[in-house]
C-alpha cells in the first residue's frame, strides 16, 4: 500500500500562499457569472392571449385589438412598463378561437424603452383579422399559453392573460388542463371577462357577466393572487385592460422594491399576494376610463 506524504512544514506554507488565488479566481468566476444574470434579468414575460372564435365579429375584433393597443399606450400602463429598465417585461400578443387556431400577433418583444414599447405597439394596430374557426378551446388556448411562457424560465414572473366571452366548448377542458401543469412551473393565468354585448335589459347584464366570471374562476385562472377582471361589452374593454395591466405589473414592481430581490416569487407570497386585496394600486389616473 502506497504511503502518502508526510504533511510538512513547507507544504503547508505552499498551500497558503496558493490559497489565496485559488479562492480569488473563483470568486471572480462567481461575480462576473452573478453579473451576467443581472445583466440578463427579466421581470415579468407577460403573454396575453385574444379570443377572436365565432362569437366575436369584425366590430368586437378591432375593438379588442384597439382597446389592446391604446391599454398598452395608456400613460400608467407605459409607466409600469417601463418602470424597471435593468428588468424589462417581456411581452407576446396572441389570438385563439380552436384547438387548432392559435396566431402570434406580436413575437416575444422586449420592452426596454419607449421605442420598443411603441413598436409593439404599431405592430399590434397594424395586425389584421385572417379567417379562424368558430368554436372556443380554452384549453388548448391555456396549453398554447403556458407553453410560451415555459421558454422564459428565468423571468421573475411569468404570467397568462386570456381575454374571452364565453365558456369552452371545444377540445381539453380547461380545468383538467390547469390540474396537468406544474405547481413548480411558477406561471399565473388571469382573466379578462367580456359581458354579451347585445341589446338586453340593463339589469340583466351583471348576471350573465357573474356567470361566465364565476366559470373562468373555477375553470381558468391559477397561480397566486390570480384574478378575473369583467367588461360590459368590448366598448369597455380598453377600461378593462387598463385596469388588469396596472393590476399586475405594479404589484411586481412594488413587490421587487419591497423585498429587495432577484429570482422567482415563492408561491405563498410575492406580488401578486401583496396586490390581491389592494384595488386601489391598479387605479388608472385616467378618469375618464371608469365612465
Amino acid at each position: 500500500m502506497d504511503r502518502q506524504p508526510p504533511v510538512t512544514a513547507r507544504s503547508v506554507s505552499v498551500f497558503s500562499a496558493a490559497f489565496p488565488v485559488v479562492f480569488s479566481a473563483i470568486l471572480l468566476a462567481l461575480v462576473l457569472a452573478t453579473s451576467a444574470a443581472a445583466g440578463a434579468a427579466c421581470r415579468q414575460a407577460l403573454t396575453l392571449g385574444l379570443d377572436v372564435s365565432g362569437s366575436v365579429d369584425d366590430a368586437e375584433y378591432r375593438l379588442q385589438r384597439d382597446g389592446l393597443a391604446a391599454a398598452l399606450a395608456h400613460p400608467d400602463v407605459r409607466a409600469a412598463l417601463l418602470a424597471m429598465p435593468s428588468a424589462p417585461v417581456r411581452l407576446q400578443i396572441f389570438e385563439w378561437s380552436s384547438r387548432n387556431f392559435q396566431r402570434i400577433l406580436l413575437p416575444w418583444a422586449e420592452i426596454t424603452g419607449p421605442e420598443a414599447l411603441d413598436s409593439a405597439i404599431t405592430r399590434l394596430r397594424g395586425s389584421r383579422r385572417v379567417a379562424a374557426p368558430s368554436t372556443t378551446a380554452l384549453g388548448t388556448a391555456m396549453r398554447f399559453g403556458l407553453d410560451q411562457l415555459a421558454r422564459h424560465s428565468a423571468c421573475w414572473e411569468r404570467t397568462l392573460d386570456l381575454s374571452g366571452d364565453g365558456q369552452s366548448n371545444e377540445g381539453p377542458r380547461p380545468r383538467s388542463v390547469q390540474a396537468a401543469a406544474s405547481p413548480g412551473t411558477g406561471a399565473t393565468i388571469n382573466a379578462l371577462v367580456v359581458g354579451t354585448d347585445t341589446a338586453q335589459a340593463e339589469i340583466s347584464r351583471p348576471a350573465g357577466i357573474a356567470e361566465l366570471s364565476a366559470y373562468f374562476r373555477a375553470e381558468v385562472i391559477r397561480g397566486p393572487g390570480a384574478f378575473v377582471e369583467t367588461a360590459i361589452g368590448f366598448d369597455d374593454y380598453e377600461r378593462a385592460m387598463v385596469r388588469k395591466l396596472l393590476r399586475e405589473l405594479r404589484a411586481l414592481a412594488l413587490s421587487r422594491l419591497l423585498v429587495g430581490g432577484s429570482g422567482s416569487r415563492s408561491s405563498g407570497g410575492g406580488a401578486a399576494g401583496i396586490v390581491a386585496g389592494d384595488e386601489a394600486m391598479a387605479e388608472p389616473s385616467d378618469r375618464r376610463l371608469r365612465q
